[in-house]
């Protein structure tokens, strides 16, 4: 997949998302907000209540849409045999498609009522929602080969360039700015001290400072807009790269404890749903067949 082509791939999911939140708002605001005493009587009881076909129907597609998006990330993660098919990555995206937009399906086919043994796994399945997006914030914070796979703290490393050789090699700088731009792609002893909160929080106006201090430095160097930018670039690659060496053991610890969180979440959730499922058909709930 090229990149113009994944971009399309990420456009498109989030387009969906968002279309399908907002048509589900708008033809359903009027019923939603309607008390559940007065609803029965609403003109839109009949096709969005729970058993009725648009509401019944919203319940079923999200809840294959979630089976969908955890069982197919799961088989191309862990059999072997589908190693082959696609990119890790775009896979899980794909997964996060998919269980966000089914849980969002399930909560228009609840009609905003929960109770009885379902809430668990309606609670349950916001937890693994919630959990999923601060899985997500952690997975973007462990680098990554294109592939998807984890790269280790050496690999890491070697990602990092020479910065000094390259500006000195291509740009007409002088000795003072090309010091003043390796220095601030440097960790500093005092900033690294202290907790994970206080440390990155304090490293980061540390570098934009350290960015503003650049560029400065390269207005008085009187350099094309293009050369500038490609520094720059260099100068926050670097700076980028120092971040995740820095956060890797830390956000690895994170990742193992968070699948502790959110896999019980998410069997509880499937378990409870199929109980739902399975007492639905037996009461003679069809859907539309």
């Amino acid at each position: 997949m090229t990149k113009i082509s994944h971009r399309l791939f990420i456009s498109v999911m989030a387009v969906i998302v968002i279309s399908v939140t907002i048509m589900l708002i708008y033809y359903g605001t009027s019923y939603y907000n309607t008390s559940m005493e007065e609803r029965f009587y609403h003109t839109d009881h009949k096709l969005l209540k729970p058993s009725g076909p648009w509401g019944h129907g919203f319940g079923i597609v999200g809840s294959l849409f979630m089976f969908i998006g955890v069982s197919s990330y799961m088989i191309r993660k862990r059999v072997r045999a589908f190693a082959r098919w696609g990119l890790l990555k775009h896979w899980l995206e794909f997964h996060i498609f998919l269980c966000t937009l089914g849980p969002i399906l399930v909560l228009f086919h609840t009609a905003f009522k929960f109770g009885g043994i379902v809430s668990i796994s309606f609670w349950s399945m916001v937890a693994v929602f919630l959990s999923g997006v601060i899985g997500r914030f952690i997975y973007i914070q462990i680098p990554r080969s294109i592939e998807g796979r984890e790269l280790s703290l050496s690999e890491v490393r070697d990602l990092k360039s020479d910065i000094s050789d390259i500006i000195k090699n291509n740009y007409s700088l002088s000795q003072e700015s090309v010091s003043i731009i390796t220095k601030s792609t440097q960790k500093k002893a005092e900033v690294i001290s202290g907790n994970i909160f206080s440390r990155t929080f304090r490293k980061y106006f540390v570098d934009r400072r350290n960015v503003r201090n650049v560029k400065k430095k390269l207005k008085q160097n009187k350099l094309s807009r293009k050369e500038s930018n490609q520094i720059l670039k260099l100068v926050n690659n670097e700076i980028s790269l120092n971040r995740r060496i820095e956060r890797l053991t830390t956000m690895q610890n994170l990742f193992k404890y968070w699948h502790v969180a959110h896999l019980p979440f998410a069997l509880i959730m499937l378990i409870i749903m199929i109980i739902h499922v399975a007492v639905t058909l037996t009461f003679g709930y069809r859907w539309i067949f």
